[in-house]
Parts: structure tokens; sequence; C-alpha cells
């Protein structure tokens, strides 16, 4: 952090602070690429798949958006109800679990609830614990109130010291964990209960996500009882609403009437409420029509999304038990910021996670949606790869060609170039799939080795130095299926004819 500006009236724990600014992410990456926003596929927001409720109104013919709305204007004259009476009756229900109105606390969406809990519990220089990576807003609160932040790794939740669980004003808990998609059982988040209220050290829940993944994991029955415990929830990305600011909090009744007269009042106006309160009253709650088919759907689209991508060369994504999927990309021919500049120039967003704590570069995160939409950006990777391929070939063939002109030795014994790597080969001319093909007919041919020893030589080659044939076989590697399979095919689809 830089020193404290004396000339602002400003607390110094807020003149470094970040604000927030994916709402005009699209807007932005539209305007820059020339595209139209509704052109503008945003798989760097992690709603649900089958959109709102009131887009997907099977089993829910009573969710009318426009009746909604025309309701709340009509109110817009008065001040809302701050006790929020039939918002909190409905998320109760929708919770279940045996969850009571008055153990519900209203909020303008997450991060508000959080703010509201940050401010209520923390006093300068307590210590929080976040582990990491996860969700930044956590820290970004408890900083404004003075608190010193201490990381934990996101594997080892639950092997934390009683030494330091003691100290600590609150744990923070992501489940499931954003941006990892980790869902920790009921069993385990049961364990951390005990010993945080052992230590007498808040646990806080983020189950944000949680109707998206598996509700039977949910600690909002613990919440409503247990004074060290409070359970976060949002409709942003169950119900597909971001526009529309709504989440609540889930604690004992007697915190959740403190943290109740400390929150803003009228915080939330009267389409919000109005919109939440129908929401939450959806027919079955967490088990509706509705969310039961938004999450076989998301294990579905997971699954193929997840296989899709496993057969991209250097993509490694981990295993999600929500509508989003972590992908390694530190083997990716492009780091997380390169690639996610790229797809967003094609009209697709992807979340680069390098403002995540220890991912640095090496991961991006990507939404699960439809199977056109998922099919869509599989395509458009493609395409991705095709333009860095072309891009850094033309740059390396230049490079080498001059090198070879002034008689200097130009092989390398890496290259980047999948899959032709083989260790010590002679790739003057090479960023070929094939090498080696062995094959004389393409003007390739056995050469010495100055170290001794034979290499196959691409120097005469007249195929794959063809720019349309490279670029007709990269578009064949990209095909779904095994490496060797789509060789053979690019080889005889491609190649023989030419030879």
């Amino acid at each position: 952090m830089s020193e404290q500006d004396t000339t602002l009236p400003l607390k110094r724990e807020i003149q470094n602070i970040i604000s927030c600014t994916h709402g005009g992410l699209v807007k932005k990456t539209a305007q820059k690429h020339g595209i139209l926003e509704q052109d503008m596929l945003d798989l760097s927001a992690s709603l649900n798949p089958i959109g709102s409720p009131f887009e997907y109104p099977a089993g829910n013919p009573y969710l009318d958006l426009h009746e909604i709305l025309q309701k709340a204007i009509a109110q817009i004259d008065q001040y809302p109800d701050n006790r929020y009476i039939d918002f909190r009756n409905s998320a109760a229900g929708f919770v279940g679990m045996g969850v009571q109105p008055d153990n519900i606390i209203p909020g303008n969406g997450s991060s508000e609830v959080i703010r509201l809990v940050a401010e209520c519990v923390i006093e300068k220089d307590d210590i929080v614990l976040i582990p990491q990576p996860t969700f930044s807003e956590y820290e970004q609160q408890c900083r404004i109130f003075g608190a010193n932040v201490i990381y934990v790794k996101q594997d080892e939740i639950t092997n934390i010291t009683d030494d330091l669980l003691e100290k600590a004003r609150i744990l923070f808990v992501c489940n499931p964990n954003n941006p990892t998609g980790i869902l920790m059982s009921r069993k385990e988040m049961l364990d951390i209960v005990q010993r945080c209220e052992k230590n007498k050290t808040l646990l806080f829940v983020d189950e944000a996500f949680i109707e998206l993944s598996d509700p039977m994991q949910s600690v909002a029955d613990i919440a409503a009882e247990n004074d060290y415990v409070f359970v976060l929830r949002s409709l942003t990305k169950s119900f597909a609403i971001p526009g529309i600011r709504i989440g609540f909090g889930i604690a004992s009744f007697k915190m959740a009437q403190m943290l109740d007269a400390a929150r803003l009042p009228w915080n939330l106006g009267s389409i919000p409420d109005m919109v939440g309160t129908k929401l939450l009253g959806i027919n079955g709650g967490c088990n509706s029509l509705y969310l039961t088919e938004s999450r076989e759907l998301i294990k579905q689209e997971s699954e193929y999304l997840t296989e899709r991508l496993s057969n991209i060369r250097g993509f490694s994504p981990l295993p999600s038990g929500v509508n989003y999927i972590l992908v390694d990309v530190s083997d990716f021919l492009m780091d997380s910021v390169e690639l996610t500049h790229r797809l967003a120039s094609h009209g697709i967003l992807i979340r680069d996670c390098s403002s995540f704590y220890s991912l640095d570069n090496n991961y991006v995160r990507i939404a699960v949606r439809s199977r056109e939409e998922n099919d869509r950006l599989m395509k458009m990777i493609g395409e991705v790869l095709n333009e860095w391929g072309k891009q850094h070939a033309e740059e390396e063939l230049k490079n080498t060609l001059e090198a070879v002109a002034k008689g200097m030795h130009s092989g390398r014994d890496t290259c980047e170039y999948y899959p032709c790597h083989f260790k010590d080969q002679d790739c003057t001319f090479c960023f070929c799939p094939f090498y080696a093909c062995e094959d004389g007919r393409t003007g390739g041919k056995w050469i010495e080795r100055s170290s001794g020893g034979k290499v196959w030589s691409c120097v005469d080659c007249h195929i794959m130095h063809n720019s349309e044939v490279s670029q007709r076989v990269l578009d064949v590697l990209m095909n779904k299926g095994t490496t060797e399979d789509n060789l053979k095919t690019a080889w005889e689809s491609m190649v023989e004819p030419l030879l």
C-alpha cells in the first residue's frame, strides 16, 4: 500500500481501493472491438445457464415480470416497509431447514451483506482469515475497517490451528468456492463450525452458488441457531438477475436482530423487494422445478465442456461442483491475460484469474452455459489458436530466415509449436505438426547432425510452408478427438493430395 495522502480527509485504509468494474466490461469490450453488445457472450459472469425464472416459466405461471414491476412501480411514492416482512417470509421458506423469518437479514446484494458484517464485527487490527484463492470482496470490505488479513490455502481450511482460530475475529469460507468450484461437504463444514464456536471465531459461510450446486450441503440451519455462524445467500447467480441487487444473510435470532438494526434502512427499494419476494416464493424453494432442472443442465454441460476443454493441449480444467470451471493454462501457448484479450476481440468474455491471490497469469474461469454457447466458445478458442499460430509462425520463420541469411545457426532445442517438439531436433525451418514425417515426397530428407547421427530436415519441404495448407491442417487438429486421429485425418485429407 502506498503512503497516505494527508491532503484528503479519508481513512488510510480506503485510499488504495480499486473499485469494481465488471458491470461495464461488456460495454467497454464491445466498443473497443466494434461488436454489438447483444452479440457479446459473457462467460466471465457465472449465472444460471437456463436464464431467469421469468424466461423459464415452467411450473410457475405467476412469475410475470411485467406484472411484478407494475405493482412495484405503483409503490415508488412510498417508503418501503423497513421490516420487509414478506421478503423475510419468502426467504425463510425458500431456504427451509428450519430457518425462520426472524433469522433473515435483507441485503442489497451479497456485497452489502459482507460490508454489514465486516462493519459490525471488525475493530481496527482484528485478524481475519481468508482462504485463497477466493472472492476478493471479503478482503476489501474487511480492510476498510482496519482488519489484518491472514491468508490460508483453500485445501488447508480444515487444518487451521486452534491457536490461529482463537486469534481471528472472522473466518471466511466460500462454499462452493469461487473461483475453484470446490464444494465442501456438510460434514466438513460442521467440523469447522465446531472449532470456530470453540475458539469464539465467527464463521462466515458464503453460499451464493449453493442452489446451483447441492443445497443439501448447506449449513443455513446451523447459522439459525449458532451465534458463531453466519450464512450469506444471493439471488444474483441462482436466478440470473445481476441487474437487480438482492441478497440476504442468515443468523441466530439474537445476532440477526442486531445486524438488522445496524443495516442501512430501506436498503431494498420497492422493485428488488417485490421481485425478491416473488422469486424466493417460487414453488418448491431450493428444490423447485426451475432450480432442479438448472442443476441437471449444469451437471450435463459441465461434463461436456470439461471434456472439450481437456482436448485442448495446455488446458487443464479442474473438477468443479458448480456452474463454472477453473482452467489451468500454465502449459498453454498463451497466458491467461493474452487468452482473455484475444477471446474478447471475438466477442467472448472469460474471467482472467490473474487478480486472484496466488493464481498469477496461469488460470481462467469459464462459466458453464448452454450447449450452443459452449460450442461457440470452443469454436472461438480454435480461431484464437489459428491467429496465434499464424502470427507466431510467421514471426519465427522470419527470424529464422534472417538468421540463415547471415550464416548463423538457427536450430532450436526447445519449441512451443505443438506437437513437433523433439529434443535435439534440427528445426531450422520446422513448424510442422507432422515432424518428422520421413516422407521424401514432401522435400524433406535425412541429414547429418552436427553433433553426430542423422536428423530429419524440413529445409526443402514444399507442403507446410504454404500458409493456406497450414491453416487447414490446424483447423483439423482443433477438432474433437485424439491428437493421433486428428493428425492422421489432416495428413490424409490435406497433405496426401499435394504429394
